[in-house]
């Protein structure tokens, strides 16, 4: 193990602590818990949009994807850009005005107040379709996270799974939203810097961009080919990964959460630069590993580690320990981000609704608190024997999400003559089709989940809207009123 590179971790993950606490200090109310008292800066909107979204699949599935693929794994990235500024340009400042008039502080209570939902119905489907997705998502952040620390420093699966557990959970149960938005800026600076310093230092000792592409192209023209082994529906699919984004809980949030819908455009510019940089830094990085593996002949067992390992080859232990803190990172803003929606779903939408309509804030808060102890303890033991049907699940829960709550969040916001029939059917169309269309193979293959998924949504809140009752004048008074100054 190295002391040094151990040092640079502990150091990090003391300062996650420490931000936590200051956020702690500054939380005295529910709103503040899980929204921040809606005062969110654009920056720190932005980077936490961005940290909480891209996760360790940043670091580790985009370089590797590229190492292998080359340029044809690029399709993915361009989508999921594409994706992103429409979620700040269409959801963003909607969502933002009309959360606050409805009064709400959840996605499953801005859906109920929306449509005005007497039966609670709404309320309960979406906060169990979090609730669920959620657990199985952390858990597999964490089993990131220890594999991170098994493969890094030689410690065991089980001690980095406690180790990464502790530091996310003690943050965030105690710091809240604030906790976890800065600490999420904290670790965007640290994701960029890093996807920019690994490429760079790279290119630098392959013979510059020139020398890099050069050697790429003597070892397999195909590499340098965006179209290579790409069908039309494959390049669909790869694109549609961005659709996914309007129905994320752990991003849109972000949005309910800026103090003015006029600080969204300086966040959107901000978030967007964020991402196109480290994006295209990881797409580089991996790409031109390719280089530099082959000019020295060595050879990458595992194509998702060349971020790491060329982090270890090429910098002082101080700054690789820094490098895997990104990772880390990534990783960890992620699970917290995912922590703090479903222990919002379970105190807002299950606790104070069904069982204690007259709760007070502190008692809200201690709940929210008592929440993310039990899901992180779920996602714990659920992800102690390193079990594959857990990290399969990731796989279709970003088209799960997308598909059973993108449609309704778009519409919701942009059609008045939806209802709350129209919504359910959407949420239920949307997830049935993602988990149906993967039981087959063979479809999953040809065509991403997320496709039908999505239109099935779609349709069934457009078919079903229309063939019952019209919401009443007042619900569309209100819709004017929300969607009026965004």
């Amino acid at each position: 193990m190295d002391v040094q590179l151990l040092i640079s971790i502990t150091v990090y993950m003391l300062g996650m602590l420490l931000i936590g606490y200051y956020a702690y200090k500054r939380t005295s109310n529910l709103t503040d818990y899980m929204l921040g008292g809606r005062t969110l800066g654009p920056a720190v909107t932005a980077l936490s949009a961005g940290a909480s979204d891209m996760s360790g699949w940043l670091m580790l599935g985009l370089p590797g994807a590229m190492f292998v693929q080359g340029l044809s794994a690029s399709w993915i990235a361009i989508g999921l850009t594409l994706g992103a500024y429409a979620n700040w340009l269409y959801v963003a400042p909607r969502l933002r005005t009309y959360t606050e008039t409805a009064n709400a502080i959840t996605i499953p209570e801005f859906l109920e107040k929306r449509f005005d939902d007497k039966t609670k119905i709404l309320r309960i489907v979406s906060g169990l379709v979090i609730m669920i997705f959620f657990t199985f998502y952390v858990s597999s952040g964490l089993v990131s996270g220890a594999v991170l620390f098994e493969n890094s420093f030689g410690i065991s699966y089980h001690v980095g799974l406690w180790i990464v557990a502790g530091v996310v959970v003690t943050y965030t149960l105690f710091g809240g939203f604030l906790a976890v938005s800065w600490t999420d800026f904290v670790q965007g600076l640290i994701m960029v810097i890093a996807l920019i310093m690994v490429p760079a230092v790279t290119v630098f000792n392959t013979g510059g961009i020139g020398g890099s592409f050069t050697t790429i192209h003597e070892i397999d023209p195909k590499l340098m080919d965006m179209f290579q082994g790409a069908t039309l529906l494959g390049i669909i699919s790869l694109f549609a990964w961005g659709l996914g984004y309007f129905g994320q809980p752990h991003i849109i949030v972000r949005f309910m959460a800026i103090s003015s819908v006029k600080e969204i455009k300086t966040a959107r510019r901000i978030g967007m630069g964020w991402m196109i940089f480290s994006v295209v830094g990881a797409m580089f990085t991996g790409f031109v590993g390719i280089a530099y593996f082959a000019n020295r002949g060595m050879k990458l067992t595992d194509p998702e580690t060349v971020f790491m390992e060329l982090g270890h080859i090429l910098f002082h232990p101080l700054i690789t320990g820094f490098l895997l803190a990104a990772i880390l990172a990534a990783v960890m803003s992620t699970i917290s981000s995912q922590l703090l929606v479903t222990s919002s779903s379970l105190t807002e939408d299950i606790y104070k609704t069904f069982f204690r309509r007259s709760a007070t804030d502190k008692e809200l808060v201690f709940i929210g608190r008592l929440s993310v102890l039990v899901v992180a303890l779920i996602a714990l033991m659920l992800a102690f024997n390193k079990n594959s049907t857990i990290l399969s699940l990731v796989g279709y829960a970003w088209a799960g999400f997308g598909s059973s709550f993108g449609p309704v969040i778009l519409l919701s916001l942009y059609w008045k003559r939806m209802n709350k029939w129209g919504a359910l059917a959407g949420m239920i169309a949307g997830s049935a089709t993602v988990i149906i269309w993967t039981r087959f193979p063979e479809l999953s293959k040809m065509l991403y989940e997320m496709i039908p998924g999505f239109a099935a949504s779609l349709l069934a809140i457009v078919v079903v809207s229309v063939m019952t009752a019209k919401p009443s004048a007042k619900l569309e008074e209100q819709f004017e009123q929300g969607t009026r100054s965004a």
